[in-house]
Order: structure tokens, then C-alpha cells, then sequence
């Protein structure tokens, strides 16, 4: 692997596991819990151990002053759920706007299965190209969505990852299926480091657990949102999922040693 990929990769994780905590929603769902006082979120999920954020490149000069040294992740596509079809993501900058907002990787969402599944696999495929030429990691979001398509499918996931593996991506990141059994197949699906999405919020135990699950089945790590970012504190959940991520704790562990409840 080209070094300047591998030390950029290394920036955004620890020991090649991932704890990413996306707070791209800005334009999604708007300001939102959580994402008004971003700084003040950035600080917290990175004392608790995040690997890295993820946000617009907008939003970099909130990002660099408060992320503790971890690394930063640039999301280049974006829909609104206000708009017309959520699904329809749309390119939102360059990987070389990215780099001149000090990103250390990019990040794209595609959706598999949907209408609009054609586009996203060009514009992937370009954001890939001009992001080999600068040697900077990027992290598909491919997740299985789209009408008649179960997103929690493993054989459904397990084609998106590979998806993200044959256009070339570095990172994969995907929906989880619901239990280690059957996310072994999807992660055995590619041979690129799989991150499982957080989804919505459930308890803390649940959160917990399902990270445990995803571990447990080979994935490399999260990219969990408003499970961290909307958590009336985001630093002890991130510190729970970092303790069964980075430290192979229990989910009850964890959750003790982060100072949260472990009831279900």
C-alpha cells in the first residue's frame, strides 16, 4: 500500500479498527440535537476515544479547532428529507476540496438497489479516481436501499460491500443485518475493513450490543451518528462502544465502565 494512503488511513483509525462518528445531518435533517453546538459534540466524541468525525466540508473550520488531534473525514454527496427523494444523493464537493479544508479521507454514500443506484455507482467511481491520484483513503457508505430492498438483508449487504470493493474504495461502511451470524456473511463478502452504520437511536445497551454483535462477526469498527451525536453524553457513549471496539470489552462492561446504565 502507498504510504501516504496507509498514514492517512492510520489517522482515522487505531490499530485498523474504526470508530467513526459522522455529523454530516446538518443538511439532511438541519440542525438537529447535537449538531447546533457542534464544537462543543466534536470535543466530547473525541475525548471519549472517537478515531475520527465526519462532517461537510463546510462545517471543517468548527471541526479542526475541537477534534483533540483525531482525524477528519470529508462527506462529498448529501440529500435532504425534505426534498423530493432522500435516496437521491448528490455530489457535494471534490476530493480536492477536501484536501484544502485539511481532510484526511472522503466519504460517499451510494444506495443500492434504488432508482437512482446508476449515477451514484459514476460519480463513486469518480470520486475514487480522483482520489487515488492524491493517495486519499475513501470510505463508501453502500447500503442496500431502494424499493422491494430489505436493508437488513445479508445477502443484499454483502453485495453492496463488494460493490465498494470492486469500484475501488478503501473502507466499507453498511447497515448491520441484526445478529453476528448473519453479518458474517457480509463481511466476509469483501476483503475490505467493513464499518457497520449506527441507524436510529435505541438504549445503550442495545447501541452497545449491536457494536459487540458486529465485532464479533468480523467488522472492523462503526460509523455511528445520532446514537453518539444526540446522546445526552456523547462522550460516555463513545467512551462504551470505544471499550468494546478498541479494548474487546463486553457490551455490559463497557457500558459499566463508561459510567452508564447497562439495563436493557
Amino acid at each position: 500500500m502507498n504510504a501516504g494512503l496507509q498514514s492517512r488511513l492510520e489517522r482515522i483509525s487505531t490499530g485498523g479498527q474504526y470508530l467513526i462518528v459522522p455529523m454530516d445531518h446538518g443538511i439532511t435533517l438541519g440542525a438537529v440535537k447535537g449538531l447546533k453546538d457542534i464544537e462543543s459534540t466534536i470535543d466530547a466524541v473525541t475525548r471519549g476515544g472517537a478515531d475520527a468525525v465526519l462532517t461537510q466540508k463546510g462545517i471543517a473550520p468548527r471541526v479542526h479547532p475541537h477534534k483533540n488531534g483525531r482525524g477528519y473525514i470529508v462527506h462529498l454527496n448529501a440529500s435532504t428529507t425534505i426534498g423530493p427523494d432522500s435516496n437521491d444523493k448528490r455530489l457535494t464537493g471534490t476530493v480536492e476540496d477536501a484536501i484544502r479544508v485539511g481532510a484526511d479521507a472522503v466519504s460517499f454514500h451510494i444506495n443500492v438497489g434504488s432508482d437512482h443506484e446508476p449515477e451514484q455507482i459514476e460519480d463513486l467511481a469518480g470520486v475514487i479516481s480522483e482520489a487515488e491520484r492524491y493517495n486519499v483513503p475513501v470510505l463508501a457508505m453502500a447500503y442496500a436501499r431502494g424499493p422491494g430492498v430489505d436493508e437488513h438483508d445479508p445477502e443484499s449487504l454483502g453485495h453492496a460491500v463488494r460493490l465498494a470493493e470492486e469500484l475501488g474504495a478503501d473502507v466499507v461502511k453498511t447497515g448491520y443485518s441484526g445478529d453476528a451470524d448473519s453479518f458474517e456473511h457480509v463481511v466476509t463478502s469483501t476483503r475490505l475493513p467493513v464499518v457497520i452504520a449506527g441507524g436510529s437511536r435505541g438504549t445503550d445497551r442495545q447501541t452497545v450490543e449491536m457494536v459487540r454483535g458486529a465485532v464479533d462477526a468480523g467488522a472492523a469498527g462503526v460509523s455511528m451518528g445520532r446514537s453518539i451525536f444526540q446522546h445526552d453524553d456523547p462522550e460516555a457513549i463513545t467512551r462504551a462502544v470505544a471499550g468494546v471496539l478498541h479494548d474487546d470489552l463486553s457490551a455490559v462492561d463497557a457500558l459499566r465502565e463508561a459510567g452508564l446504565s447497562v439495563e436493557a
